[in-house]
Parts: structure tokens; sequence; C-alpha cells
């Protein structure tokens, strides 16, 4: 039997693996499923345009998980300014809001980073720890006072806590009866990476339009990954131009912040929605990253929340595990679920405000928060609460992520 089964091996569930697998040297015996992990990534292999922003407080936890020295070198991206605007404003002007990681005393405000490197790293730290890894998918669980029992479609395992891991679709959520509410923002997300005409500047750009958001990341080599939430019209009609008339669009929808842009790489899309599960956590059951929530990706948070649940939920299991209690008891889980349910809530509440009032908005309160850009500009404690919560270092945050 083991102690901890993790069902889904992203970065979020891999990085639980290797943080317990760590913490635990040995006295824990943690498995994982993962039927389709990627191979590393050749040093020389040209950057990917999926890529996750990593916030300090990721940095953390990616370090206590023994993954960091694996990820940083040369093919991730310090970015250490943001700039935010409305299509109102031009890009150049004092209506834009700037955070800059010099005003709160910090070399930068976070990484870019590809998904693909963030997952091999965890998952080659799980295994150097002692973790298992299974190369099979979850057909069906069956849990019982004792632990839980786990069909794939070769073995059968058993473990005293599940934990899902497994994205929004999550099978161990519906297999061990938990809802979640789905909300469609009526948005797709177009996702490449383009060269531009005037260097990034180690500088993330958003620029917030009445038909949704476009975010430039600064990537390694000098180009950028976009991703261009568009309502679901204006989408399909981006997704069905050439490379060419894609990239007319996309210097208009730019305003030439950062020059022409061309495409280096192929577009990718996919559709937009709020899950929010109303529990996190059934008998030796939990759930963690995608799995419990999805937030829009506006503000990069969906993977910084999620390695937060899997630092947070470590916590919990090793201390029930060093006061001799049961790992998957409902009173341990339930204590990861009031701490995270929480956090995830205020982080989504603010996001989905960005969304509504910045993007998408009208009248009096929409034209307020597009003022309160510059607002914020001129207050340099409103600028470092709002750099705080990008560096992930407020809220209640796990031991270690600290």
């Amino acid at each position: 039997m083991f102690d901890v089964l993790i069902v889904g091996g992203g970065p979020v569930g891999a990085c639980l693996g290797a943080l317990l697998a760590r913490e635990a040297q040995r006295r824990l015996a943690v498995a994982l499923l993962e039927p389709h992990a990627s191979p590393p990534l050749p040093v020389d292999a040209p950057l990917e345009p999926r890529v996750v922003a990593l916030s300090r407080a990721s940095e953390r936890v990616l370090s206590r998980a023994g993954a960091w020295e694996r990820i940083y070198g040369s093919r991730v991206q310090p970015y250490e300014r943001m700039r935010i605007w409305h299509e109102n404003v031009a890009p150049e002007s004092d209506g834009v809001l700037v955070f800059d990681a010099a005003d709160a005393g910090e070399p930068n405000l976070g990484y870019i980073a590809e998904n693909r490197l963030v997952q091999s790293a965890l998952l080659e730290a799980f295994s150097a720890a002692g973790g298992h890894i299974e190369r099979a998918s979850l057909v069906a669980l069956e849990i019982g006072t004792a632990g839980v029992e786990v069909r794939t479609a070769g073995r059968t395992f058993s473990a005293r806590l599940v934990v899902g891991a497994d994205g929004a679709r999550s099978a161990v959520r519906q297999a061990a009866g938990l809802t979640a509410r789905i909300s469609p923002y009526g948005q797709t997300a177009i996702v490449a990476s383009v060269a531009t005409g005037r260097p990034h500047g180690a500088t993330a750009w958003q620029r917030f339009m009445r038909d949704g958001t476009l975010a430039f990341l600064p990537l390694a080599d000098g180009t950028s990954s976009i991703v261009w939430s568009a309502d679901d019209a204006v989408a399909a009609t981006l997704v069905a131009l050439d490379g060419e008339a894609f990239a007319t669009e996309l210097d208009r929808a730019s305003a030439l912040a950062l020059g022409k842009a061309r495409l280096v790489s192929e577009r990718t899309s996919f559709p937009l929605s709020r899950l929010a599960a109303p529990r996190y956590v059934a008998q030796r059951i939990a759930l963690i990253g995608d799995a419990a929530h999805v937030v829009h990706p506006l503000a990069g948070q969906g993977v910084n929340l999620g390695l937060l649940d899997a630092a947070a939920l470590a916590q919990e299991v090793m201390a029930a595990v060093t006061r001799g209690e049961d790992p998957g008891s409902l009173r341990v889980l339930r204590s990861y679920e009031r701490w995270r349910k929480s956090e995830v809530a205020a982080m989504s509440v603010a996001i989905d405000a960005f969304d509504r009032w910045l993007a998408h908005g009208s009248g009096p309160l929409a034209k307020l928060a597009r003022r309160g850009l510059p607002w914020v500009n001129r207050s340099q404690e409103l600028r470092r609460f709002f750099i705080g919560r990008a560096l992930g270092t407020s809220g209640e945050l796990p031991r270690m992520a600290r």
C-alpha cells in the first residue's frame, strides 16, 4: 500500500510528489500516475510558446521540491517590470500602470519558463527523492475505511490518500463524487511565440481591450509568448487568419507597444472557463490545482495557485505523519481545504473583477476602474501592495513558500 498516490503528473501533481518524497525522507511511500509525461527538453531545442509565469513564492516551493536548480538556466527569463494599460491610453503614456521590481527591492518580479521544462524538472526531482512513477491512467477508484483502491488498465493499487492533480476534467473528482461549478467566460485564449520589432526589455506587457486582454510575456531568446484572451467570436476570426494577417491584427491590438510582430511558432487556442469545486476533499481524497479551481489566465496565477496548493497539502500531510495520524483522515484534509479555499477565492474574485471591469466593463464602475490605473501608479504603497500579490509573498503562505 502507498501512503499517498497522486493522479496527474503535471507541474502541480509532480510538485506535491517531490515535496512529500523529499520532506518525508522515505518515511512515506509516494506514487504518481501519469501516462503522458513528456521527455526532458533538449538544451538546444527551440523555446516552446506554452509557458508559465512563476512567482517568488513558487520559486521557493520549487527549490524545496529540488526542482529549481533543474529549471533555472538559459531557457528561463526573469522579468523585472510589468506594464499594464487600457486601450483608451497610449502604451507609453502616463496612464500606463508600471510595476518595477526595484520599487520593492527585489531583483525581479518572477520568471517565465516553459511548462514542459517545469514539469520534467519536477518529475526528475520526484524520482531522485525515491518516488515511484506509474505510466498509467486512472480507470476507477473505490474508497474504503482503511484506504482507496485505485484501478488502472493493467494494475490495482491501494493508498491511504489519493490526490487528484489531473486537471479541470479530473477523473478523481468525478470518481469521488465531488462536484465543480463551471462558468464559461465566453472567451478563447490564443497562444503563440512572436518576434517583435523592439526588445521586450525583461518586461511583461498587458493591454485591456473591450473584447479581451492581450499579454506579451518575455522569453529567454528575445522573443515573446503572447496570450490573447479574446471574446469567442473575435477569437474564431483571429484563428482563421493566416500568419501574416494574424500578425497585422496583433499589431493593431498591441498598439505597436513592442513594434511590429511576426509569428515564430504555431498558434494554439482553447476556451476559457472558471471552475470552482465547492469541496476540495472527501474521505481519503484531496484535489489540488485545476482539479479544484481554474481562474482566468490574465494574471498568470493558475500554476502559482496550484503550487501553493501542493505546498499546503504537503505541509498538512507531513504534520499529520509527525503526529502519528492517518494522512488520509478527513480531519487532516479539511484543514487543507479551509486554508486553500479562502486564499483561492480571494484571488479568483480579484482576477474576475479585472476581467469584468477593465476588459469588458462599461458604465461608471468600468470608467472608475480604468481611471484607477494611474492612481495606483502615483501611490508607492499601492504599487508595493500589488507587487507583493504578483510575487505571491502576501496571504497565508505555506512554510515551504516563505
